[in-house]
């Protein structure tokens, strides 16, 4: 018997998933009263019904006529939210500290920004439209209410307990490390995510608005708006690392959450490292293969390109400076100084989660006191834990462990008056971190894993100080500040003056401590003020701004191509072609093949007429029924223009005595009944194929799954069957080699799809096609219709030479051209056909069409 939970994601992705409890009634009551669009300017209040048709084209006319305006979506709307004393409502404030808002910095004055997200808090359900309409006209905010069940699993649950450990290299190897894969986990992210969408539609106007996602807690949310909104301008961008593909591949529903990162414009990463691990998985597991293009990344997924950007995050100097400012004024710094006088402060500042290293850097503390006695007695580590933001994986465990290392430590070294360990576990103010950084001669970051981590850019800034006052430190001379930061944290790349170090090594990071207090004044303030320069022009305004620069860039075709959706549930994805780029009709190609007098049809094999993942290459009794009506016609000119040998294709196809065969890309050619090969090249000569194969085989040998090709007239490496990074990685490194090698022999050196191939100059597909129509020209049947089909890198410059030869008269400008490709992918044919069954569906109706031979005369006058 079927389940009642969410067992069919088909479904579910939809959007047909069951409403649940007491949110059933609360619909009901929302039919009557739902949140209008958000309108930058006066107009007709456009409403969205649910329970209208799935889909909602942006190719249709907007009737808002509005500014761009930027909509940001993430798990929690950047408030806070305090209940009133009488109980009786909230009051709701801006949370100065929240990226989200910091972000508005870099956005252009003009644009509007409207939010989507959550509250920290829970709203009675009684109260959610009254909050929901009061966020709205305030703060222009667009509360998302979750059904607690479904946050709980949601957030608690797929979130903390399967993504974040993820995300951060944890395996559940055990109960201990995590919970194993839950469905019913997945089945609420998914339905989180929905509803996430739903708000967003509620606010969207797809013509004008951009669309920014935040974070992991909403990754399959581009594939809901791009359901219903296919030119919609979207950009995602991660917060905390992507793993290597050999972790991310252990999740169950690894597809589901590529393909519908995919389905946004661009997706962005704070580090280098982050990025090419998200690539290396939608290599490995989706087969998709990346360009960098002057600078920019970019991934070709069904016609369209989907950014990849890398900027790591900055902090809001203002703020910071403003926040000293109060410090100052208020006395907290020299409170602090005063009560760290003639003491060397080492500061840490972390989440209290198991990623962060805590213990870590309390067991290099300790090692540093005993291998170096000189700062027993000076130095202090005030470690600062800020509260746990969820119910992460064995909080409670390390917590327990960090405080016994502090006593410890502090038995150990400690005397009266000093205390080497100051464990700070309460929350504290934005005005107590500050003055802290202020008065920190150093920061140590050891997390074991962290997407960016922003402490020591923080550090950084208030160590500068304010303008117009004392630096933060409030020391005479020069401002100073170092870093040991853990190399496995987002912003380490950043900081090129920081001492790196690895926080397992607790030795090294014990000597690393040492060595950046022990450091000589001037070395302190180069290299405090190289970072202060980066983190000033680095900052929040400039992330943002980036961004949205680069999201402009990635969508500025959207509206010059057609676009149309494919796919269900997850598998949903949006294809995207040039206008003049469109399906072949069979009825349209029929009409022109029966008026032509003069036709020339050339056909690849592998991928076209036969499937490319077939074993079995021997072509069918259809295909070659098929071909033979086609031959028998005196109009017709018919070659199978493919990569393979002669003597594979003459066997195959000897039963069609009047077929044209080009074999090896059109080394060789035979014309219609004519069992004599040409050769179609300069070169004879084959000498660089003793010098191109021992190449080869030394990377046959150190690559696992490759093999080699030998043809007639080339060769080929295969890495089809190989590792897809390696492979990629040798056939790069082989086509140099070769390149070099090779330098002065009269070949082409061409990389294609899992493949290096060697071959003489001036053979291509496209040089065949013209020694046709030329030849066709010269016996004074110059075709009236032409008919080319391929589907690779090869066929493309067969479609390329047809345009060619109409500008240069071998074809007539009245030729009925039809250069078709197989699936629907960038081209420099205007017609495709899906696949190579509708290849032969054409083929035959085309043969139904073909007339009989008039006569045995007709049929024998066509080429030598």
């Amino acid at each position: 018997m079927m389940s009642r939970s969410y067992t069919n994601l088909l479904d579910l992705a939809s959007g047909n998933f069951p409403v649940m409890g007491r949110e059933r009634d609360r619909d009901r009551d929302r039919e009557r009263r739902r949140l209008p669009r958000v309108m930058t300017v006066p107009g007709s209040i456009a409403e969205l019904d649910d329970d209208q048709a799935i889909s909602v084209s942006s190719d249709n006319p907007s009737s808002l006529a509005s500014l761009d305006r930027m909509i940001i979506v993430a798990n929690q709307l950047p408030l806070k939210a305090k209940r009133r004393q009488d109980n009786k409502g909230w009051n709701f404030s801006w949370d100065e500290e929240s990226l989200l808002l910091q972000l508005k910095d870099g956005l252009p004055e003009d644009m509007e920004v409207c939010y989507v997200g959550s509250l920290r808090v829970d709203v009675d359900p009684i109260e959610q439209d009254d909050v929901a309409q009061l966020l709205l006209d305030r703060f222009k905010c667009v509360a998302t209410f979750l059904p607690p069940n479904i946050v709980e699993k949601f957030y608690d649950g797929f979130c903390k307990k399967h993504l974040w450990p993820l995300f951060h290299y944890m395996l559940p190897f055990s109960a201990d490390n995590g919970r194993r894969f839950d469905r019913s986990l997945w089945e609420a992210y998914v339905s989180a995510n929905k509803s996430f969408s739903q708000k967003v539609t509620e606010v969207l106007n797809p013509e004008d608005d951009f669309v920014w996602i935040h974070d992991y807690h909403l990754m399959v949310l581009p594939t809901f708006l791009r359901r219903r909104f296919n030119r919609l301008r979207m950009g995602f961008f991660l917060h905390s690392p992507w793993p290597s593909s050999e972790i991310y591949r252990t999740l169950p529903v690894r597809e589901e959450i590529l393909k519908a990162l995919l389905n946004s414009d661009l997706i962005g990463f704070h580090t280098f490292d982050y990025a090419r691990h998200f690539l290396s998985c939608c290599s490995r597991m989706l087969g998709l293969e990346y360009q960098s293009k002057r600078g920019y990344i970019g991934l070709e997924y069904y016609g369209r390109t989907v950014g990849v950007k890398i900027m790591p995050v900055g902090t809001h100097m203002g703020r910071i400076e403003s926040v000293m400012e109060l410090a100052n004024k208020e006395g907290k710094i020299e409170e602090l100084r005063q009560k760290f006088e003639g003491r060397t402060v080492l500061l840490g500042v972390d989440d209290m989660d198991i990623f962060k290293g805590i213990n870590l850097k309390l067991m290099a503390m300790e090692q540093m006191l005993k291998q170096h006695p000189k700062w027993q007695g000076r130095a202090v580590l005030v470690q600062i834990a800020n509260p746990a933001r969820a119910k992460g994986i064995g909080s409670e465990e390390i917590q327990a462990e960090i405080q016994e290392s502090c006593k410890r430590i502090n038995e150990e070294f400690g005397m009266p008056g000093y205390e080497p360990i100051i464990f700070i576990d309460r929350p504290i103010t934005i005005v107590e971190k500050i003055s802290y950084y202020s008065i920190a001669e150093c920061v140590v970051v050891t997390a074991v894993r962290d997407g960016m981590n922003l402490t020591p850019y923080e550090y950084i800034v208030c160590r500068q100080g304010t303008s117009g006052t004392e630096s933060g430190s409030n020391l005479s001379g020069p401002t100073k500040s170092m870093l040991v930061v853990s190399e496995f944290i987002g912003c380490s790349p950043s900081l090129s003056g920081a001492i790196r170090i690895n926080p397992w090594n607790v030795e090294a990071t014990a000597e690393a401590m040492n060595e950046a207090i022990s450091m000589l004044e001037a070395e302190k303030q180069l290299r405090h003020e190289k970072h202060y320069r980066y983190v000033r022009s680095h900052d929040v305004a400039y992330w943002s701004r980036s961004f949205m620069q680069d999201l402009e860039r990635t969508c500025a075709d959207h509206f010059k191509r057609r676009c149309w959706g494919i796919g269900l549930g997850f598998g949903f994805r949006v294809v995207a072609l040039d206008p003049n780029f469109r399906k072949l009709s069979i009825d349209a190609i029929v009409s022109e093949y029966s008026r032509a007098k003069s036709r020339a049809i050339l056909l690849d094999y592998d991928g076209t007429v036969m499937p490319q993942n077939s074993i079995y290459k021997t072509p069918s009794a259809e295909v070659m029924a098929i071909l033979n009506r086609l031959c028998v016609d005196p109009k017709n000119t018919v070659f199978i223009v493919s990569g393979r040998g002669r003597d594979s294709l003459s066997k195959w196809f000897s039963p069609c005595e009047k077929l044209g065969i080009a074999a090896e890309h059109g080394y060789f050619l035979r014309w219609p009944q004519d069992k004599e090969w040409e050769v179609c090249s300069q070169s004879h000569e084959f000498g660089w194929m003793q010098m191109a194969e021992p190449v080869m085989k030394l990377y046959t040998e150190a690559t696992d799954g490759s093999s080699i090709e030998k043809k007639e007239s080339a060769l080929v490496w295969q890495y089809r069957d190989a590792d897809p990074g390696f492979g990629y990685s040798q056939a790069k490194e082989m086509l140099d080699h070769l390149e070099s090698v090779l330098a002065n022999e009269p070949v082409a050196v061409k990389s294609g799809q899992f493949i290096v191939e060697v071959k003489p100059q001036g053979v291509s597909k496209g040089l065949v096609a013209e020694k046709i129509f030329t030849s066709m020209a010269e016996k004074g049947k110059q075709a009236d219709f032409v008919l080319c089909i391929g589907d690779d890198r090869s066929d493309e410059d067969m479609f390329e030479i047809i345009d060619n030869a109409v500008s240069s008269n071998i074809l007539s400008a009245y030729t009925s051209i039809f250069a078709c490709t197989v699936g629907q992918k960038p081209s420099k044919a205007k017609y495709y056909l899906d696949d190579t069954t509708e290849v032969i569906t054409m083929l035959e109706s085309l043969a139904e069409a073909t007339d009989s031979p008039v006569s045995s005369e007709e049929e024998t006058d066509e080429f030598p």
